[in-house]
């Protein structure tokens, strides 16, 4: 059973099926799609160094634009201290040069949640809440945060977190995958926000 699913239980049954063949990993296919853009929007630009330096953690970029393609894999695994896991990896095709955004989650079964931690190696850990919407959609919320230096790992305040919504749809007219990712700062405002479409290669 894929960690989505577990987490998800009945709720996952009222997701589109087309979200249900994405995120329940049949037969422990790894999911690739391809896909564009819309709008990518990097926020502050005094934010402009961090980000640039979360580049080479492949994490956060401070590139930003209209259109820009982008590939996306979903791989299972089993990590080394035997937990499921699913990598995401991430890569934004800009004019002059490519970004990646990877992650690693898994499934905290005590307390209920996705732990995610992006960035290779890690820099930031997220505890994720899932829920299916009336429509079908698939949310993802953020809660806990840690910056996250080597074995090390230091709580966030919530004045300086990067409030995370994530929201997953299967358009039927387009038969594509819809994403919407937007983190926010109650302080700053919009940090980081991506929104686009995107085909699987075998679904």
């Amino acid at each position: 059973m894929s960690i989505y699913k577990e987490i998800l239980g009945e709720q996952f049954y009222r997701m589109h099926p087309m979200l249900q063949k994405r995120y329940g990993f049949e037969d422990d296919k790894t999911f690739k799609a391809t896909g564009v853009m819309h709008k990518i929007t990097s926020g502050p630009k005094w934010l402009y160094l961090f980000k640039l330096f979360a580049t080479r953690r492949k994490f956060l970029f401070p590139e930003h634009g209209n259109d820009i393609p982008f590939h996306i894999i979903n791989k299972q695994q089993i990590g080394t201290n035997g937990e499921q896991q699913v990598h995401w990896e991430r890569r934004f095709y800009f004019q002059n040069i490519n970004r990646d955004f990877n992650a690693l989650m898994s499934l905290d079964k005590d307390k209920q949640l996705v732990k995610d931690y992006l960035g290779e190696p890690s820099l930031f850990y997220s505890e994720l809440t899932f829920e299916v919407t009336d429509q079908g959609y698939l949310r993802i919320e953020s809660q806990k945060q840690r910056i996250v230096l080597g074995k090390y790992e230091f709580p966030i305040p919530k004045l300086f977190k990067g409030n995370v919504l994530v929201t997953e749809s299967y358009m039927k007219e387009n038969e594509a995958f819809f994403i919407h990712v937007l983190i926010t700062n109650p302080l700053l405002g919009t940090l980081f926000e991506y929104k686009g479409e995107f085909l699987s290669d075998d679904l």
